[in-house]
């Protein structure tokens, strides 16, 4: 067996996560201690008792992920599961590409809270809420979705943001655009074709300054290579020179997540298992629907990480 690491992105936050954790482990309360003390704020107190619209906001969401992510492989790190022993690679979904890297050694723990609590502001500030939209686009390839994109643009920005899966692609843009995207859509056969509930049009042009603010934020920070080469989300291939690791988070602020190139890359290069780690089973469903020959598994809570462990172990 060969196995990736992977970690969730935005849209995988629930209130009360971590918190079976933080109950079972000492590891995982350090973690969510570090985190705290990293932004200055009880992010843990907001992840186990909400209120859900304050956690659901990017600025939280983000870096709350992220500290369920890397308190799963601290308890997994103290019972023998180490990237470098057991990972061939590490990937992750927009912010959980931050996720990896920190598993796999790149960032430490406080610096990637600290950039995904930036990231999270900026890409909030980036756009005046109202102006930008995001929509799902179920049953079309990826290639007529981009075409279907490119038609609504009209001047406009609209472009593909999250290629997910085979049949799931969400484009981001303009109010107007995505609006007019989505009827398009409908008129290409999409099974459907729906609006967004999100805070801003993430992953497209309109997401500049948000990239710039990256920038800006990651040329401070200590970037080393990681354990085990991470799949970048903008190139879907692996890199491990932090240089390029820079590079490539700024361009991902703008860029489309290639989500289902990224999984097809870790089948066709023998990946056979992959295990999500942090909060919900999102990335698992997607593995399903993209790749047949790999075994996508959700690694939550405590149950979940004895599993993990007595099958690496």
């Amino acid at each position: 067996m060969t196995n990736a690491f992977t970690f969730p992105g935005q849209g995988s936050q629930a209130v009360g996560m971590g918190k079976a954790l933080a109950d079972a482990f000492p590891e995982a309360r350090l973690v969510f201690q570090e985190v705290d003390d990293a932004l200055g704020l009880k992010l843990s107190s907001l992840m186990w008792d909400g209120p859900a619209d304050a956690l659901t906001l990017t600025e939280n969401a983000q870096p709350a992920l992220m500290a369920v992510s890397l308190a799963a492989m601290r308890v997994l790190e103290g019972r023998g599961v180490t990237v470098a022993k057991h990972a061939a690679f590490v990937a992750g979904h927009s912010l959980g590409e931050y996720s990896a890297l920190a598993a796999a050694g790149s960032l430490t723990i406080a610096d990637t809270a600290r950039l995904l609590q930036i990231r999270g502001r900026a890409m909030q500030a980036a756009v005046p809420v109202g102006v930008g939209a995001m929509a799902a686009l179920l049953g079309l390839d990826y290639n007529t979705a981009v075409a279907v994109a490119a038609e609504a643009a009209e001047g406009d920005v609209c472009q593909a943001a999250n290629d997910n899966s085979d049949g799931q692609v969400v484009v981001s843009g303009t109010l107007a655009a995505v609006e007019r995207a989505v009827a398009i859509a409908k008129g290409k056969g999409a099974k459907r074709a729906m609006l967004l509930n999100v805070s801003a049009p993430f992953h497209c042009a309109l997401m500049q300054p948000a990239a710039d603010a990256m920038a800006e934020a990651l040329a401070h920070v200590t970037v080393l290579a990681p354990a085990v080469p991470v799949v970048s989300n903008v190139l879907a291939r692996p890199i491990r020179d932090p240089q390029e690791i820079r590079t490539r988070l700024v361009e991902q602020v703008t860029g489309n997540v290639r989500w289902r190139e990224s999984v097809k890359w870790l089948a066709d290069n023998g990946v056979t298992r992959a295990y999500e780690i942090g909060s919900g089973k999102v990335l698992t469903g997607l593995v399903k629907r993209i790749a047949d020959t790999v075994e996508g598994i959700a690694i939550n809570g405590p149950d979940d990480i004895e599993k993990m462990v007595a099958a690496l172990i």
